[in-house]
């Protein structure tokens, strides 16, 4: 690759939501500017693209992939990310480091939840946008209706048609630019030639309905035109380019086109449209972190002659290859062949080759400079969200904030001793897909693989598989219950007697049983006044006591929330023991939380759920149905955020449910807040199935 100048370089990527034509957009671009030498399809699976077998065999992205081109004496950087729920995760990495985006909507479809939430992406990061709506050659496609809709769900950044299309659905041929007053008609064979001609007779009054319009909205962006356009009622071509690129790099409008990506229609002008409206990493100006050792806000000039700043916004994890970090060069530049300064954890990485990624292939480069997006491989420190910088200047860019797991799993091995398997290979994938989360229940000795919905799981368990060798079962996982005390239980006594051949055992204790608040976890009060113990058997009595804990008296659940006061006993000098007095506080124990009222307690969750207005009742209604208590509810946007306490177990298996419920537009985080008593019906259940299950165990 050669040296490209920032100002000749073009970052970025296709967004929105899921099989909207994302990646044929991708594909016919690749194919139109020469980087494959057939137009890639995701249907047969000879997309570039798309090249995990997850993705081929299910027919959707599941990882952002990149390629890079050459258009117009332009360099472009390109990332195709997916757009469904599960994985849009992916996205939003992409679009910390893209410099336009370009959303893609189905002309025969609508402003899905998925475009909505990589719309709220390109506000987060300030990444100007063009609208390209696809498939317009398919059966009730209609460009206007898609714009319209798109301005009316995104009114402060309004959709602007600048072209219209010729021809409908199955006649579908070609566009009008509404700006050069030009129709470019397509030849039918999908090679993407075009032939630049007169405006059909029978659009042009609505091609010049349609570009005053645009004019009148464009003038907008600078005053001085806008006068001089309501003095004369005229503004030239240039000036309306000017305008309309000011526009979307302010985020003002979205100027909106549309296309076919399988019959190749349309491409070439959106790549025009992408260098003219899309801003250099020049113009995107300065970006800010700070220095990891003052804590101070720091700012890297786009400039080779800055001190040299990058940010890992992505990693690829293979068995075979080794571990590829992305990232895209905001300042200086690095050679292959020398040593990179990881700021975030303050370590040298020693560098060979960089990549430019295609796909799956990787370009050999020589070096990365401001505005490359690159890979290089085998670091053994750097992750997901680190920044390299010069180490004389450090910087350090913040992490990308991912969206939280919302479903779990427990994983069991399908292979005795692969336990160990699961856990390394499973944090080389983590590696890869931050999104996933690997844990174990403390109390239930589970492995809990965790995701951002069931696809997600599934798809991680296909990885583990496929890269490691390594095959799982999952099961919805147990509810840590535990146990505690309503009451308390004064005058508990209990004496361990045995007499066996030889030296017998002895030890008698006596407690005083009483509950704690909630969360008071466990207290023990060593209240002995006279000798009827010794002191140095108080430490195996606390012992005791610790290990009966583990194990309630109602269904074996861990007890808590507990106050034991020791005042008395009494021992024999020869057959008292540690051991005794430990067996003695282990039973004292058990009565004195049987007769004190034991109850079950339940994990309550802090769920935050995000819904579309009309389905707040369905959404409420439902946590209500699941023992929820709804706390707050806050308007945000046309979306309601609602904030309750459900269960745990009422919450394993939400995700689908609130999918259903919303057309997969709810979201919802959720996270452990405390514990509850569990009422006495769901009670009995809950101890009934533990006895079961136990009895299966023995």
């Amino acid at each position: 690759m050669k040296r490209v100048e920032p100002t000749y370089i073009r970052n970025i990527g296709t967004f929105g939501h899921g099989g909207e034509g994302k990646t044929s957009l991708v594909e016919a671009i690749l194919f139109d500017v020469g980087e494959n030498t057939r137009l890639g399809r995701v249907d047969d699976g000879s997309a570039l693209m798309d090249f995990e077998p997850e993705e081929i065999n299910r027919k959707i992205s599941i990882s952002a992939s990149l390629s890079h081109f050459e258009w117009n004496k332009h360099q472009f950087h390109i990332i195709d990310t997916p757009g469904y729920a599960n994985f849009i995760a992916e996205a939003k990495a992409s679009m910390r480091v893209m410099d336009g985006a370009i959303v893609v909507v189905g002309g025969n479809s609508e402003v899905k939840v998925q475009t909505e939430t990589v719309w709220g992406y390109a506000n987060e990061f300030q990444v100007p946008r063009i609208l390209y709506v696809s498939k317009m050659d398919t059966e009730r496609a209609n460009f206007l209706k898609v714009v319209g809709e798109a301005k009316k769900i995104f009114p402060s950044q309004p959709a602007v048609p600048i072209q219209l299309p010729i021809g409908g659905e199955g006649s579908f041929k070609g566009v009008v630019d509404l700006v050069q007053r030009k129709a470019y008609l397509y030849r039918e064979d999908g090679s993407g030639q075009f032939e630049v001609k007169e405006i059909p007779p029978d659009m042009k009054e609505e091609v010049e309905r349609l570009r005053e319009k645009l004019v009148e909205t464009v003038v907008e962006m600078d005053d001085q035109l806008m006068e001089k356009y309501l003095e004369s009622g005229e503004v030239s071509t240039e000036e309306v380019v000017r305008c309309l690129r000011k526009g979307t790099l302010e985020g003002k409008l979205v100027p909106a086109v549309c296309g076919s990506s399988l019959r190749n229609i349309g491409i070439q002008p959106l790549l025009d449209l992408a260098i003219s409206c899309f801003p250099s990493p020049l113009e995107r100006g300065s970006v800010q972190g700070k220095n990891p050792k003052t804590g101070e806000p720091e700012t890297r000039e786009p400039k080779e002659e800055a001190p040299f700043s990058a940010f890992v916004f992505k990693t690829i994890a293979d068995p075979f290859a080794g571990k590829l970090n992305l990232f895209r060069v905001y300042s200086g530049s690095v050679n292959a062949d020398s040593t990179l300064y990881n700021s975030k954890k303050e370590v040298r990485e020693r560098i060979g080759q960089i990549f430019l990624l295609e796909g799956k292939k990787q370009k050999p480069v020589g070096f990365a400079s401001v505005g490359d997006i690159v890979a290089v491989a085998k670091l053994k420190e750097t992750t997901t969200g680190d920044t390299f910088s010069d180490e004389k200047k450090p910087i350090v860019f913040d992490e990308t904030k991912l969206p939280l797991p919302v479903i779990s799993y427990a994983l069991t091995p399908k292979s005795k001793g692969d336990e160990d398997k699961i856990t390394a290979s499973l944090a080389r994938i983590h590696e890869e897909d931050p999104t996933m989360m690997l844990g174990r229940d403390e109390q239930t000795g589970e492995i809990l693989l965790s995701g951002v919905g069931q696809t997600h799981v599934e798809v991680i368990v296909e990885k583990l598989k496929r890269k490691f060798g390594v095959e799982v079962n999952l099961s919805v996982p147990k509810v840590p219950y535990k146990e505690t005390i309503r009451g308390s239980k004064t005058g508990v006594i209990y004496r361990h007697k045995k007499q066996t051949g030889g030296r017998g055992q002895f030890a008698e204790v006596h407690f005083d049983v009483s509950s704690l608040p909630r969360g008071g976890g466990f207290e023990f009060e060593n209240a002995l006044t006279g000798m009827n113990v010794p002191r140095n058997f108080v430490p195996a009595v606390e012992k005791g006591i610790a290990e009966a804990m583990q194990s309630g008296v109602l269904a074996g659940y861990p007890v808590v929330d507990v106050k034991v006061r020791f005042y008395d006993g009494k021992s024999h000098e020869v057959d008292s023991s540690e051991m005794a007095f430990k067996i003695a506080s282990i039973m004292a124990f058990k009565k004195g939380v049987q007769e004190a009222n034991p109850v079950l307690l339940e994990p309550i969750m802090k769920v935050v759920v995000t819904a579309p207005d009309e389905n707040i009742g369905d959404v409420i209604g439902d946590l209500n149905s699941r023992r929820g208590r709804v706390l707050r509810v806050d308007a945000k946007g046309n979306y309601q955020m609602i904030e309750a306490n459900v269960p745990m177990s009422e919450m394993l298996k939400y995700a689908p449910d609130l999918n259903s419920k919303t057309g997969g537009r709810g979201t919802f985080t959720m996270e452990f807040s405390h514990y509850e008593e569990v009422p006495a019906q769901l009670a009995e259940k809950v101890i009934a199935q533990a006895k079961k299950d136990k009895e299966k165990e023995d």
